[in-house]
């Protein structure tokens, strides 16, 4: 499903003595299908442009065109539960969010409040839970007797039963360890694959940008500052300074080893696995 900011503009407590722009001018295009990730300092405006992705926001200046829907400022927008219902959001440290006495009934709640009947909702949650890597026997126990890994997956879990067709992901990793993170990550990229997923994560990761997004929107003071591939973005170090962020650490990696060397690779390389195999390939033609 496409997703569309045409110069979206919105101010928090608009009117009055505490107005406050959060975001203007915002155009970005996200493309069915497609892994964007958006990337900022602290305050750049990231979680304000995620919240309007599901409605949770509306402009005020502005449109976003979600799917076929076109959210306009200064209309008023009736029937938002079927976007919501097709823009997941999983929100930082979504495991907050559980409250049902069973994991199966906390994933139910979100189908049943959409209208599904519970036999339906029962089944997504036993497809859910085979989803993010967890046994069906976990869906009668209580999420509060999980470990922190699990209680993320059923709160991810919870997410998927909905079967939505845009996966929004606000720092999905934080609070947990690196074997953590990559295996959400990789779990993510894995349904985003198998299911024809939409998927835009907001990150301070640097590394998860560049192993996971097709394409970046770098974020600055409430307005689009970049945007481009990480291939392209990663490459110019210095603009991303000027904008208080830097590249990954394997980037970082590879200019030290071109210094070294005394020239440079054939291509930037985003992941350890790709320096290695470079390297490797350079090491081949020497001998």
């Amino acid at each position: 499903m496409d997703i569309k900011f045409q110069e979206v503009e919105y101010r928090y407590a608009a009117g009055t003595p505490f107005e406050r722009l959060a975001i203007t001018d915002v155009t970005f295009h996200v493309p069915s299908g497609e892994y964007v990730a958006l990337i900022g300092h602290t305050g750049s405006g990231k979680s304000t442009v995620l919240q309007h992705l599901n409605v949770l926001l509306k402009p005020l200046q502005g449109e976003i065109e979600i799917g076929s829907r076109t959210i306009a400022a200064g209309r008023k927008e009736k029937n938002l539960k079927e976007i919501r219902r097709r823009v997941g959001i999983v929100f930082q440290f979504p495991e907050h969010q559980l409250f049902e006495e069973t994991v199966e009934k906390d994933i139910c709640f979100g189908p049943m409040n959409f209208g599904m009947s519970e036999e339906e909702a029962r089944q997504r949650a036993r497809e859910a839970v085979r989803l993010v890597g967890l046994p069906p026997s976990v869906l009668e126990r209580s999420p509060f007797d999980l470990s922190g890994g699990q209680m993320r997956r059923v709160a991810i879990a919870g997410v998927l039963a909905m079967k939505p067709d845009v996966l929004v992901l606000d720092e999905p990793t934080a609070g947990l360890d690196p074997r953590g993170r990559r295996e959400v990550m990789e779990l993510f990229a894995s349904l985003k694959k198998e299911n024809g997923l939409t998927c835009v994560l907001v990150t301070h990761s640097m590394e998860d940008a560049a192993r996971y997004a097709d394409r970046i929107v770098v974020m600055h003071k409430g307005r689009v500052a970049k945007r481009g591939t990480p291939r392209d973005l990663f490459h110019d170090r210095a603009s991303l300074t000027a904008l208080g962020l830097d590249v990954p650490e394997t980037v970082r990696m590879q200019r030290l080893f071109e210094e070294k060397l005394g020239q440079p690779l054939r291509q930037l390389c985003l992941t350890p696995e790709e320096l290695a195999q470079e390297i490797a390939r350079l090491q081949g033609e020497r001998s």
